[in-house]
């Protein structure tokens, strides 16, 4: 049952990862029972069988299931259409925007939803036969429009570095500084803080992982930048304070 590479292991296209034996997902083709590496990406073994190549840059590919950050970019007769940050349109049916009934014939859509407005979306249907092959929903307790808060982006094959394993990462700014980090699998990603002047350096945190996914001990190294951002802050705040 051979299994070609390591765990973080950096593998070029064409790279043998591991036989039939094993789960065998991400960036890979198979010729006869061998999975191969069709991007530049990094290994990722999770237990004893399962293999995923992560590739280290490339587009945001619709799933049915994802969550998403999305922007309203235009109002149709009956919904919205919706930039993903994928080369594939998304729509957002008046149906899937709220769970009241609506009169399409009585309810400006402008008034539910305008452009520019931001969105947090799951996809429910991926259809390539349709003008729109991606269809949205809202009608779910955690989904809606965004509103405050930091919006940062970054390369959407990076996104299961920012989340970590079962949720590490982002659960440092959580536990640490009271933030709420909500990573759309589109790599588009949403901060907000307790105190909002932290919203820029949890930014500049995550710009990090995204350009250091490729290396060993991140989460280390992020709680320990975490860790000196609040001892500065203690420092800033205990100097201000009149003697």
């Amino acid at each position: 049952m051979p299994l070609y590479v390591n765990d973080r292991q950096i593998v070029l296209p064409g790279e043998a990862i591991a036989t039939k034996d094993y789960n065998v997902t991400g960036g890979v083709y198979w010729e006869g029972d061998v999975a191969y590496s069709a991007v530049v990406g990094m290994v990722n073994i999770r237990g004893e069988r399962d293999v995923e190549v992560i590739p280290l840059s490339g587009i945001y590919r619709p799933r049915i299931g994802d969550v998403v950050i999305g922007y309203i970019v235009d109002i149709g007769l009956t919904g919205w259409v919706v930039d993903i940050n994928s080369p594939y349109q998304a729509y957002l049916p008046v149906q899937e925007a709220t769970l009241k009934p609506i009169d399409l014939t009585m309810v400006d859509l402008k008034s539910l939803l305008s452009i520019g407005d931001v969105i947090l979306t799951r996809i429910i249907d991926f259809n390539l036969a349709r003008d729109y092959p991606v269809t949205l929903t809202l009608k779910e307790a955690r989904l809606g429009r965004i509103e405050g808060g930091t919006l940062v982006e970054i390369d959407a094959s990076k996104v299961a570095r920012v989340i970590g394993r079962r949720g590490s990462m982002v659960n440092i700014f959580n536990e640490e500084l009271g933030c709420d980090v909500t990573v759309g699998q589109n790599g588009r990603i949403w901060i907000r803080c307790r105190d909002p002047s932290d919203e820029a350096f949890v930014a500049r945190v995550i710009k990090f992982i995204e350009a250091e996914s490729h290396t060993s001990g991140l989460t280390d190294r992020v709680r320990s930048m975490v860790s000196q951002y609040k001892s500065g802050k203690k420092v800033v705040k205990g100097s201000a304070t009149p003697s």
